[in-house]
């Protein structure tokens, strides 16, 4: 069971995170709490798998909450405000859910922190990616110990998780044992921009600007503040 606890300061928003989350079954809700304060309590007495997390409360904001931990739970960030999104990302949030939020939407955070905590449990191997020669269009990573091919044209975009990478591709997610760094110089720099810290886009797959994320499909990529001037002119202009 995923431990989970639920920090708002609107008891509307609690009650509506813990009905959205007694639907999924390996969810269990330790406590909901509107005070981050008592939610500093909780996080250092017990063990926190999994924390959603308001950002604008009273006393402590979710985002001051988050950077006074020191081994901080998977966390999705929720709120009402969209100006927020970049500093979630940059404090490694699994996910930024915009109130309000439908239970499909709730889903797909949970299962992007459920794919963040199975890393957590696997043991480091040694980095798995086969880099291309100059004539491929392809190159090769270990996923779950298989060998797998993947066609730059495939790739939506890359969102590098501590240790490990994510390639979203359209028909598939695959994680991986290796640094975004190392990933960006295989790729090739006309066809991929690293638009943050933790992103690398494929630049002809980017459809909208939506004031400081980029859209991709049903995706929503963040930019870095310093970066965005560079990224429009790359992205949208060349």
């Amino acid at each position: 069971m995923i431990q989970t606890l639920l920090v708002d300061d609107e008891y509307l928003a609690l009650n509506l995170m813990l009905e959205f989350a007694s639907k999924i079954p390996d969810i269990e809700v330790i406590d909901k709490v509107k005070s981050p304060l008592d939610a500093l309590t909780i996080l250092n007495q017990k063990p926190i798998d999994l924390l959603f997390l308001d950002i604008q409360m009273p006393s402590l904001s979710g985002t001051n909450l988050l950077k006074s931990l020191k081994h901080p739970p998977v966390t999705i960030f929720t709120t009402a405000y969209s100006d927020y999104a970049i500093e979630a990302f940059d404090l490694n949030a699994v996910d930024y859910l915009l109130k309000p939020f439908s239970f499909e939407r709730f889903l797909q955070a949970v299962n992007k922190a459920k794919e963040q905590l199975h890393l957590r449990t696997q043991p480091v191997s040694a980095p798995a990616l086969v880099i291309p020669t100059q004539s491929q269009d392809f190159f090769t990573i270990k996923v779950d110990g298989n060998l797998t091919k993947v066609h730059f044209s495939d790739i939506l975009f890359v969102e590098g998780l501590k240790e490990y990478i994510r390639i979203v591709c359209r028909n598939a997610r695959l994680v991986t044992y290796e640094r975004l760094g190392k990933l960006e110089d295989l790729l090739p720099a006309d066809q991929f921009l690293r638009v943050h810290k933790s992103y690398i886009v494929a630049k002809d797959k980017v459809e909208a600007l939506e004031g400081n994320r980029l859209v991709i499909e049903k995706h929503k990529i963040p930019i870095s503040r310093t970066k965005k001037e560079g990224v429009v002119d790359a992205i949208f202009f060349k």
